[in-house]
Protein backbone atom coordinates (compact mmCIF):
# COMPACT_ATOMS: atom_id res chain seq x y z
CA UNK A 1 0.00 0.00 0.00
CA UNK A 2 2.89 2.14 0.83
CA UNK A 3 4.46 1.70 -2.15
CA UNK A 4 1.42 2.45 -4.37
CA UNK A 5 0.77 5.71 -2.58
CA UNK A 6 4.52 6.69 -3.01
CA UNK A 7 3.85 5.86 -7.19
CA UNK A 8 0.71 7.77 -7.33
CA UNK A 9 2.87 10.63 -5.10
CA UNK A 10 5.65 11.00 -8.00
CA UNK A 11 3.63 10.89 -10.82
CA UNK A 12 1.54 13.95 -9.21
CA UNK A 13 4.76 15.80 -8.90
CA UNK A 14 5.52 14.37 -12.17
CA UNK A 15 2.33 15.89 -14.25
CA UNK A 16 2.63 18.70 -11.79
CA UNK A 17 6.10 19.84 -13.28
CA UNK A 18 5.10 18.61 -16.57
CA UNK A 19 2.23 21.51 -16.32
CA UNK A 20 4.35 24.36 -15.20
CA UNK A 21 6.80 23.77 -17.95
CA UNK A 22 4.00 24.28 -20.58
CA UNK A 23 2.28 27.22 -18.55
CA UNK A 24 6.01 29.13 -18.76
CA UNK A 25 6.34 27.51 -22.47
CA UNK A 26 2.78 28.95 -24.03
CA UNK A 27 3.81 32.31 -23.05
CA UNK A 28 0.94 35.00 -22.49
CA UNK A 29 1.06 38.18 -24.04
CA UNK A 30 -2.48 39.94 -22.39
CA UNK A 31 0.15 42.38 -20.39
CA UNK A 32 0.90 43.59 -24.48
CA UNK A 33 -2.69 43.51 -25.51
CA UNK A 34 -3.37 46.29 -22.73
CA UNK A 35 -0.97 48.36 -23.85
CA UNK A 36 -1.94 47.98 -27.33
CA UNK A 37 -5.55 48.51 -26.27
CA UNK A 38 -5.33 51.73 -24.55
CA UNK A 39 -2.77 53.20 -27.32
CA UNK A 40 -3.43 52.62 -30.72
CA UNK A 41 -6.33 53.11 -32.33
CA UNK A 42 -7.15 52.32 -36.39
CA UNK A 43 -3.46 51.33 -36.64
CA UNK A 44 -2.20 54.95 -35.18
CA UNK A 45 -0.33 55.24 -31.88
CA UNK A 46 -0.30 57.85 -29.33
CA UNK A 47 3.15 57.96 -28.58
CA UNK A 48 2.80 60.68 -26.02
CA UNK A 49 1.59 58.92 -23.15
CA UNK A 50 2.51 55.20 -24.69
CA UNK A 51 6.12 56.24 -24.10
CA UNK A 52 5.19 57.01 -20.06
CA UNK A 53 3.36 53.65 -19.77
CA UNK A 54 5.77 51.05 -17.63
CA UNK A 55 3.58 48.16 -18.61
CA UNK A 56 5.65 48.56 -22.33
CA UNK A 57 8.97 48.12 -20.45
CA UNK A 58 7.41 45.16 -18.90
CA UNK A 59 6.66 43.46 -21.31
CA UNK A 60 9.69 44.01 -23.28
CA UNK A 61 11.52 42.53 -19.96
CA UNK A 62 8.90 39.43 -19.97
CA UNK A 63 10.50 39.04 -23.95
CA UNK A 64 13.63 39.54 -23.06
CA UNK A 65 13.84 36.99 -20.29
CA UNK A 66 11.92 34.18 -22.34
CA UNK A 67 13.49 31.19 -24.45
CA UNK A 68 11.26 31.12 -27.60
CA UNK A 69 12.85 27.58 -28.29
CA UNK A 70 10.82 26.49 -25.15
CA UNK A 71 7.61 27.27 -26.56
CA UNK A 72 5.37 24.39 -27.46
CA UNK A 73 4.11 24.65 -31.27
CA UNK A 74 4.66 26.69 -34.53
CA UNK A 75 1.21 28.67 -33.18
CA UNK A 76 3.04 29.71 -30.31
CA UNK A 77 6.74 30.61 -31.47
CA UNK A 78 4.78 33.27 -34.48
CA UNK A 79 3.27 34.62 -32.00
CA UNK A 80 5.93 35.25 -29.74
CA UNK A 81 7.76 36.54 -32.37
CA UNK A 82 5.57 39.37 -34.39
CA UNK A 83 4.88 40.26 -31.13
CA UNK A 84 8.43 40.68 -30.57
CA UNK A 85 8.89 42.51 -33.63
CA UNK A 86 6.08 44.77 -33.36
CA UNK A 87 7.22 45.50 -29.22
CA UNK A 88 10.54 47.08 -29.83
CA UNK A 89 9.30 48.48 -32.36
CA UNK A 90 7.28 50.55 -30.18
CA UNK A 91 10.12 51.13 -27.82
CA UNK A 92 12.59 52.03 -30.29
CA UNK A 93 9.96 54.99 -31.01
CA UNK A 94 10.00 55.74 -27.44
CA UNK A 95 13.75 55.91 -27.10
CA UNK A 96 13.90 58.09 -29.71
CA UNK A 97 10.42 60.03 -29.31
CA UNK A 98 9.79 62.61 -30.48
CA UNK A 99 10.75 62.02 -34.36
CA UNK A 100 8.68 62.43 -37.38
CA UNK A 101 9.85 58.97 -38.68
CA UNK A 102 12.00 56.05 -37.99
CA UNK A 103 14.17 56.39 -40.86
CA UNK A 104 15.52 59.32 -38.55
CA UNK A 105 17.29 57.07 -36.89
CA UNK A 106 19.37 54.54 -39.71
CA UNK A 107 23.05 55.63 -40.64
CA UNK A 108 23.37 57.63 -43.55
CA UNK A 109 19.67 57.89 -44.51
CA UNK A 110 17.51 54.93 -45.94
CA UNK A 111 19.27 53.98 -48.84
CA UNK A 112 22.73 54.41 -47.40
CA UNK A 113 21.56 52.74 -44.83
CA UNK A 114 20.48 50.16 -46.38
CA UNK A 115 23.50 49.63 -48.69
CA UNK A 116 25.64 49.20 -45.76
CA UNK A 117 23.63 47.42 -43.75
CA UNK A 118 23.51 50.33 -40.99
CA UNK A 119 19.61 50.86 -39.93
CA UNK A 120 17.66 51.16 -37.23
CA UNK A 121 16.79 47.56 -38.57
CA UNK A 122 19.91 46.10 -38.03
CA UNK A 123 21.51 47.38 -35.34
CA UNK A 124 21.15 45.30 -32.23
CA UNK A 125 18.73 46.95 -29.94
CA UNK A 126 15.95 43.71 -29.27
CA UNK A 127 17.37 41.31 -26.67
CA UNK A 128 15.95 38.08 -26.32
CA UNK A 129 16.60 35.29 -24.18
CA UNK A 130 19.26 37.52 -22.33
CA UNK A 131 20.84 37.95 -26.06
CA UNK A 132 21.33 40.64 -28.53
CA UNK A 133 19.66 40.75 -31.72
CA UNK A 134 18.03 42.82 -34.40
CA UNK A 135 14.78 43.29 -36.07
CA UNK A 136 15.98 42.61 -39.11
CA UNK A 137 17.49 39.29 -37.91
CA UNK A 138 13.44 38.87 -36.38
CA UNK A 139 12.21 39.56 -39.91
CA UNK A 140 15.05 37.79 -42.38
CA UNK A 141 16.52 34.97 -39.91
CA UNK A 142 13.40 33.81 -38.22
CA UNK A 143 10.21 34.73 -39.24
CA UNK A 144 10.78 34.60 -42.98
CA UNK A 145 12.49 31.59 -43.89
CA UNK A 146 11.53 29.37 -40.63
CA UNK A 147 7.73 29.80 -40.72
CA UNK A 148 7.19 30.77 -44.66
CA UNK A 149 3.99 32.65 -43.20
CA UNK A 150 3.47 35.34 -46.01
CA UNK A 151 1.18 37.20 -43.92
CA UNK A 152 3.49 38.27 -41.55
CA UNK A 153 3.98 41.06 -43.53
CA UNK A 154 0.07 41.96 -42.45
CA UNK A 155 1.21 41.94 -38.98
CA UNK A 156 4.69 43.81 -38.50
CA UNK A 157 4.95 46.79 -38.25
CA UNK A 158 7.69 49.29 -38.94
CA UNK A 159 6.14 52.09 -37.35
CA UNK A 160 5.56 53.96 -40.29
CA UNK A 161 1.91 55.03 -41.96
CA UNK A 162 2.72 53.02 -44.78
CA UNK A 163 3.00 49.89 -43.03
CA UNK A 164 0.06 47.74 -42.10
CA UNK A 165 -2.02 49.25 -39.80
CA UNK A 166 -0.91 48.27 -36.04
CA UNK A 167 -3.57 45.80 -34.33
CA UNK A 168 -4.77 46.69 -31.59
CA UNK A 169 -3.87 43.30 -29.41
CA UNK A 170 -1.24 41.31 -29.42
CA UNK A 171 -0.59 37.72 -31.36
CA UNK A 172 -1.90 35.33 -29.23
CA UNK A 173 -1.58 30.97 -30.87
CA UNK A 174 -4.98 29.89 -29.96
CA UNK A 175 -6.36 32.46 -32.93
CA UNK A 176 -3.22 33.91 -35.19
CA UNK A 177 -4.74 32.11 -38.09
CA UNK A 178 -8.00 34.38 -37.82
CA UNK A 179 -6.04 37.03 -36.65
CA UNK A 180 -3.33 37.55 -39.73
CA UNK A 181 -6.40 36.71 -42.08
CA UNK A 182 -8.13 39.42 -40.65
CA UNK A 183 -5.34 41.89 -40.78
CA UNK A 184 -4.72 40.78 -44.64
CA UNK A 185 -8.29 42.40 -44.92
CA UNK A 186 -7.89 45.05 -42.90
CA UNK A 187 -4.73 46.27 -44.82
CA UNK A 188 -6.03 45.38 -48.28
CA UNK A 189 -9.14 47.49 -47.81
CA UNK A 190 -6.64 50.91 -47.10
CA UNK A 191 -7.71 52.65 -50.11
CA UNK A 192 -4.31 54.85 -50.24
CA UNK A 193 -1.92 52.17 -50.02
CA UNK A 194 -4.22 49.04 -51.97
CA UNK A 195 -6.80 49.82 -54.75
CA UNK A 196 -8.42 48.11 -57.51
CA UNK A 197 -9.72 49.89 -61.03
CA UNK A 198 -11.97 46.66 -61.94
CA UNK A 199 -12.52 49.00 -65.38
CA UNK A 200 -8.74 49.11 -66.15
CA UNK A 201 -8.01 45.90 -64.46
CA UNK A 202 -5.03 47.69 -62.47
CA UNK A 203 -3.85 46.88 -59.15
CA UNK A 204 -2.20 49.41 -57.15
CA UNK A 205 -0.86 47.66 -54.45
CA UNK A 206 1.87 47.94 -51.67
CA UNK A 207 5.61 48.18 -52.70
CA UNK A 208 5.47 45.54 -49.78
CA UNK A 209 4.33 43.21 -52.66
CA UNK A 210 7.55 43.90 -54.26
CA UNK A 211 9.73 44.23 -51.81
CA UNK A 212 8.69 40.23 -50.72
CA UNK A 213 7.67 39.03 -53.98
CA UNK A 214 9.13 35.88 -53.62
CA UNK A 215 7.22 35.56 -50.52
CA UNK A 216 4.14 35.89 -52.32
CA UNK A 217 5.00 33.67 -55.15
CA UNK A 218 6.96 35.55 -57.80
CA UNK A 219 5.04 35.90 -60.76
CA UNK A 220 2.59 39.13 -60.87
CA UNK A 221 -0.61 36.80 -61.43
CA UNK A 222 0.32 34.49 -58.05
CA UNK A 223 0.67 37.88 -56.35
CA UNK A 224 -2.72 38.76 -57.17
CA UNK A 225 -3.85 35.39 -56.64
CA UNK A 226 -2.59 35.30 -53.42
CA UNK A 227 -4.31 38.61 -52.62
CA UNK A 228 -8.25 37.10 -53.64
CA UNK A 229 -8.72 35.85 -49.82
CA UNK A 230 -8.33 39.07 -48.54
CA UNK A 231 -10.28 41.84 -51.52
CA UNK A 232 -14.08 42.45 -51.53
CA UNK A 233 -15.64 40.29 -54.08
CA UNK A 234 -15.44 42.23 -56.89
CA UNK A 235 -11.63 42.50 -57.24
CA UNK A 236 -11.73 38.63 -55.80
CA UNK A 237 -13.94 37.23 -58.34
CA UNK A 238 -12.27 39.65 -61.34
CA UNK A 239 -8.57 38.26 -60.59
CA UNK A 240 -10.02 34.33 -60.22
CA UNK A 241 -11.60 34.98 -63.67
CA UNK A 242 -7.88 35.64 -65.14
CA UNK A 243 -5.46 36.84 -63.24
CA UNK A 244 -3.16 37.33 -66.12
CA UNK A 245 -5.34 40.12 -67.73
CA UNK A 246 -4.69 42.31 -64.76
CA UNK A 247 -1.46 44.45 -64.26
CA UNK A 248 0.05 45.84 -60.94
CA UNK A 249 1.41 49.07 -60.34
CA UNK A 250 2.94 50.34 -56.70
CA UNK A 251 1.52 52.79 -54.18
CA UNK A 252 3.86 55.61 -52.59
CA UNK A 253 4.96 53.89 -49.48
CA UNK A 254 4.65 56.76 -46.51
CA UNK A 255 7.91 56.42 -43.92
CA UNK A 256 5.87 59.15 -41.71
CA UNK A 257 5.42 58.17 -38.23
CA UNK A 258 2.48 55.96 -37.38
CA UNK A 259 1.40 58.46 -35.16
CA UNK A 260 -2.30 59.64 -33.92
Amino acid sequence: MMRILKIFIFLILVLAIFTSEIAFADMSHELFTEVLRRYVEEGSVDYKNLCQDQRLPAYIQQLASTDPGKLTGREHQLAFWINAYNAYTLKIICDNYPLKSINELNTGGLLLGSALGRTVWHKKLVTINGELTSLDAIEHKILRPQFNEPRIHFAIVCAAKGCPPLRAEAYEAYKIDNQLDDQGKIFMAQQEKNKFDLDKKVANISPIFSWFKKDFGSRPEKVLEFLVPFLDEGAAQSIRADPKEWRIRYTNYDWSLNEQ
